[in-house]
Protein backbone atom coordinates (compact mmCIF):
# COMPACT_ATOMS: atom_id res chain seq x y z
CA UNK A 1 0.00 0.00 0.00
CA UNK A 2 1.33 3.80 -0.39
CA UNK A 3 0.57 7.16 -1.38
CA UNK A 4 0.72 9.13 -4.08
CA UNK A 5 1.27 12.56 -4.35
CA UNK A 6 -0.89 14.12 -7.10
CA UNK A 7 -1.94 17.24 -9.14
CA UNK A 8 -5.27 17.64 -7.82
CA UNK A 9 -7.90 17.73 -11.48
CA UNK A 10 -5.51 15.09 -13.58
CA UNK A 11 -6.79 11.66 -14.16
CA UNK A 12 -6.84 8.94 -11.50
CA UNK A 13 -4.29 6.38 -11.42
CA UNK A 14 -5.40 2.70 -11.28
CA UNK A 15 -5.90 1.69 -7.50
CA UNK A 16 -5.56 5.10 -6.32
CA UNK A 17 -7.66 4.82 -3.47
CA UNK A 18 -9.04 8.15 -2.13
CA UNK A 19 -7.81 11.48 -2.84
CA UNK A 20 -7.07 13.91 -0.28
CA UNK A 21 -7.35 17.53 -1.28
CA UNK A 22 -4.30 19.61 0.79
CA UNK A 23 -5.31 23.16 -0.75
CA UNK A 24 -6.20 26.06 1.35
CA UNK A 25 -9.55 26.91 -0.60
CA UNK A 26 -11.84 24.52 -2.49
CA UNK A 27 -11.88 24.87 -6.74
CA UNK A 28 -13.86 27.86 -7.71
CA UNK A 29 -17.33 27.34 -9.47
CA UNK A 30 -17.52 23.29 -9.20
CA UNK A 31 -20.23 22.18 -7.24
CA UNK A 32 -19.33 20.41 -4.23
CA UNK A 33 -21.10 16.48 -5.39
CA UNK A 34 -18.31 17.16 -8.35
CA UNK A 35 -15.79 17.35 -6.86
CA UNK A 36 -14.78 13.51 -6.78
CA UNK A 37 -16.61 12.96 -10.20
CA UNK A 38 -13.97 15.68 -11.81
CA UNK A 39 -11.00 13.75 -9.84
CA UNK A 40 -10.07 16.86 -7.86
CA UNK A 41 -10.68 15.30 -3.88
CA UNK A 42 -12.93 12.74 -2.00
CA UNK A 43 -11.96 14.19 0.94
CA UNK A 44 -10.48 18.20 1.63
CA UNK A 45 -8.04 18.56 3.89
CA UNK A 46 -6.53 22.24 4.59
CA UNK A 47 -4.57 21.69 7.73
CA UNK A 48 -1.97 20.64 5.09
CA UNK A 49 -2.18 23.09 3.06
CA UNK A 50 0.10 26.36 3.87
CA UNK A 51 -1.79 28.96 5.64
CA UNK A 52 -3.46 31.69 3.86
CA UNK A 53 -0.80 34.30 5.11
CA UNK A 54 2.10 31.69 3.37
CA UNK A 55 0.22 31.84 0.48
CA UNK A 56 -0.29 35.53 -0.14
CA UNK A 57 3.06 35.89 0.36
CA UNK A 58 4.22 33.41 -2.10
CA UNK A 59 1.91 34.84 -4.58
CA UNK A 60 2.88 38.59 -4.08
CA UNK A 61 6.56 37.62 -5.09
CA UNK A 62 8.30 36.30 -7.62
CA UNK A 63 9.07 32.69 -6.65
CA UNK A 64 13.07 32.73 -6.91
CA UNK A 65 15.19 30.20 -5.45
CA UNK A 66 16.00 32.48 -2.53
CA UNK A 67 12.11 32.87 -1.94
CA UNK A 68 11.14 29.30 -2.60
CA UNK A 69 13.81 28.25 0.30
CA UNK A 70 11.93 30.80 2.43
CA UNK A 71 8.42 29.58 1.37
CA UNK A 72 9.98 25.65 2.05
CA UNK A 73 11.17 26.71 5.96
CA UNK A 74 7.78 28.70 6.75
CA UNK A 75 5.86 25.86 5.50
CA UNK A 76 7.57 23.63 7.48
CA UNK A 77 7.44 25.02 10.63
CA UNK A 78 4.08 25.30 9.82
CA UNK A 79 3.76 21.36 9.49
CA UNK A 80 5.35 20.72 12.57
CA UNK A 81 2.64 22.59 14.50
CA UNK A 82 0.95 19.73 16.49
CA UNK A 83 -2.38 19.69 14.63
CA UNK A 84 -0.32 18.98 11.59
CA UNK A 85 2.12 17.07 12.81
CA UNK A 86 -0.67 14.49 13.93
CA UNK A 87 -2.24 14.62 10.38
CA UNK A 88 1.60 13.82 8.83
CA UNK A 89 1.90 10.74 11.15
CA UNK A 90 -1.36 9.76 11.14
CA UNK A 91 -1.39 9.43 7.13
CA UNK A 92 2.31 7.61 7.13
CA UNK A 93 0.55 4.99 9.58
CA UNK A 94 -2.55 4.55 6.93
CA UNK A 95 -0.23 4.04 4.15
CA UNK A 96 0.95 0.74 5.28
CA UNK A 97 -2.53 -0.14 5.20
CA UNK A 98 -4.12 1.51 2.44
CA UNK A 99 -3.55 3.18 -0.51
CA UNK A 100 -4.59 6.71 -1.17
CA UNK A 101 -3.18 10.07 -2.57
CA UNK A 102 -2.42 13.50 -1.24
CA UNK A 103 -2.31 16.67 -3.51
CA UNK A 104 -2.61 20.21 -4.68
CA UNK A 105 -3.47 22.48 -7.96
CA UNK A 106 -0.01 23.69 -8.63
CA UNK A 107 1.04 22.61 -12.12
CA UNK A 108 5.20 22.40 -11.25
CA UNK A 109 5.51 19.76 -8.25
CA UNK A 110 9.57 21.16 -7.58
CA UNK A 111 7.73 24.43 -6.33
CA UNK A 112 4.76 23.43 -4.58
CA UNK A 113 4.10 22.27 -1.30
CA UNK A 114 2.98 18.86 -2.11
CA UNK A 115 6.80 17.91 -2.55
CA UNK A 116 7.52 19.32 0.93
CA UNK A 117 4.97 17.36 2.22
CA UNK A 118 6.46 14.60 0.10
CA UNK A 119 9.68 14.91 2.23
CA UNK A 120 7.54 15.28 5.53
CA UNK A 121 5.68 12.30 4.92
CA UNK A 122 8.55 10.29 4.19
CA UNK A 123 10.41 11.19 7.20
CA UNK A 124 7.49 10.08 9.12
CA UNK A 125 8.02 6.33 7.75
CA UNK A 126 4.97 6.52 4.99
CA UNK A 127 5.08 4.27 2.19
CA UNK A 128 5.36 6.44 -1.04
CA UNK A 129 4.29 5.36 -4.63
Amino acid sequence: MAIRIVRLGAPRYPAEGLRLGTVRRRPRGVGKVDYSRRDYFDVWLPDLAPSTALLTWARSTPLTDRNWRVFVRRYRTQMAKPPARRLIVLLAALSAEVNFSVGCFCQDELRCHRSVLRELLAGSGATLA
